[in-house]
């Protein structure tokens, strides 16, 4: 296999932090390269390095053993490098066709596009891609998950020599994995180099060659995957052993805290019931279109049910809003917390804030830094890798999850409720 790619001591810092301390990573062609490492160690701020999204402090840059400079995205796709983002770059009201040949549409005459050609050039990739989306669809009527399957599609739209996926299954079901695995074989068959970005440690023996851990912005080791085992790679990880990667607590269930009947929302949830106890786990599982989101944001007050009942401590409740269900204790970790679960703006503290403002303020005035008084224990408790003044944009997919669970563990909640909690997020801090 020959080396396509070099990246050596990349070093780059933000204000406050050094992200990227040194780091080295070889790519050879035809290979799966696993880059493993916790929330906040660096990977995705090195991807972003090598796709133009950001420039290297110093460091060198080698691809195919020639010297490069890699000042923007138009330099990476000159280079043949593309990037499939943990967080999604598409724009949700064009369509599936218009988002995967975004900037580059075919065109009957200069300044035309050449819709037919344009829907077909798209249906043609995804039924080659094996993925079931219509090209006209309107991209804000997809799920989650399809929408991360029109990411890849839009990615692959040109050949790549070499390809970086940064949590491409963190919202697919196992059949769009497996679609994805096989997608990936046919590439690596053709002499494409993948740089492979996961939280999944089943993933990276199923399809890795070699691997490359990141801890704190420092590269830690690479190693073939046949000679390093899961713990050995999860104490190189978290610097820590971890006996039991997800311990089962048992419990004695206490009292009902939540009770629904008969609960239905027109075309999408039809004739619910279940009970939930106080220490309780109750899992909710379904393929892709089954109804689980629906559900999680009915419970959360986000939508509204169109039949049945339901009861918090025994009392009949009807939720018109997110707020009438967070005055009962109930919080939502949604599915996309990226559009749904924080405001990117704003600070750590003020989203982990924002439910509960009422209980903070005095006299309908907020008190000076009770917002970092509220979120510097959750910060500190869930190993958030940034301060509680740092805008929340500015983290790692991971902490940005560990922020939206810490405005609901900052609370009195008493029911949460999780759809895909681990997006994202590494084995230590699972």
């Amino acid at each position: 296999m020959s080396n396509v790619l070099e990246m050596r001591g990349i070093r780059k810092a933000f204000p406050g932090v050094v992200a990227l301390d040194g780091v080295d990573l070889s790519l050879n062609a035809g290979e799966v390269h696993m880059l493993l490492g916790e929330n906040g160690a660096g990977k995705s701020t090195l991807m972003k390095i090598l796709s133009g999204a950001y420039r290297k402090d110093s460091g060198e840059i080698r691809v195919r053993d020639q010297a490069v400079e890699i000042g923007s995205p138009r330099d990476a796709l000159r280079l043949g490098i593309r990037v499939i983002y943990q967080e999604l770059n598409l724009i949700s009201h064009l369509s599936v066709a218009e988002n995967v040949f975004l900037g580059a549409a075919p065109t009957r005459f200069p300044g035309f596009i050449d819709w037919r050609q344009l829907s077909e050039s798209t249906s043609r990739l995804l039924a080659d891609l094996g993925m079931e989306i219509d090209a006209d669809t309107p991209l804000y009527r997809l799920s989650l998950a399809q929408r991360q399957m029109v990411e890849i599609a839009k990615a692959l739209r040109q050949d790549a020599s070499i390809l970086v996926m940064d949590e491409p299954t963190s919202a697919l079901t196992s059949r769009e994995v497996d679609q994805l695995f096989a997608l990936i074989e046919r590439l690596v068959a053709r002499g494409v180099a993948v740089v492979y970005i996961t939280h999944r440690l089943d993933e990276v023996y199923r399809i890795g060659h070699r691997v490359t851990v990141l801890r704190d912005g420092k590269h830690i080791e690479t190693r073939a995957l046949s000679e390093v085992t899961v713990d050995a790679l999860v104490r190189l990880m978290a610097n820590r052993d971890l006996k039991e990667h997800f311990p089962k607590r048992r419990t004695t269930p206490g009292k009902e805290l939540l009770k629904v009947e008969g609960l239905g929302r027109k075309g999408v949830l039809h004739d619910l019931s279940f009970c939930l106890r106080a220490g309780e786990v109750i899992g909710i599982a379904g393929l892709l279109g089954a109804g689980r989101t629906e559900l999680a944001r009915v419970l959360a007050g986000a939508d509204r049910s169109d039949s049945g009942r339901m009861f918090r401590d025994g009392e009949a409740v009807s939720f018109h809003t997110p707020a009438d269900a967070i005055r009962k204790g109930i919080g939502l970790l949604p599915e996309d917390r990226k559009a749904q679960g924080l405001v990117a703006a704003l600070t750590v503290a003020r989203n982990m804030s924002l439910p509960h403002g009422r209980r903070l303020a005095r006299a309908g005035f907020l008190p000076s830094r009770c917002e970092e008084r509220l979120a510097e224990p959750m910060v500190n408790d869930l190993r958030v890798k940034a301060t509680p003044t740092q805008a929340v944009k500015l983290l790692s997919g991971g902490n940005q999850q560990k922020v939206v669970l810490g405005k609901w563990l900052a609370g009195d909640a008493r029911v949460f409720i999780f759809d895909e909690p681990t997006r994202g997020v590494d084995v230590g801090s699972k």
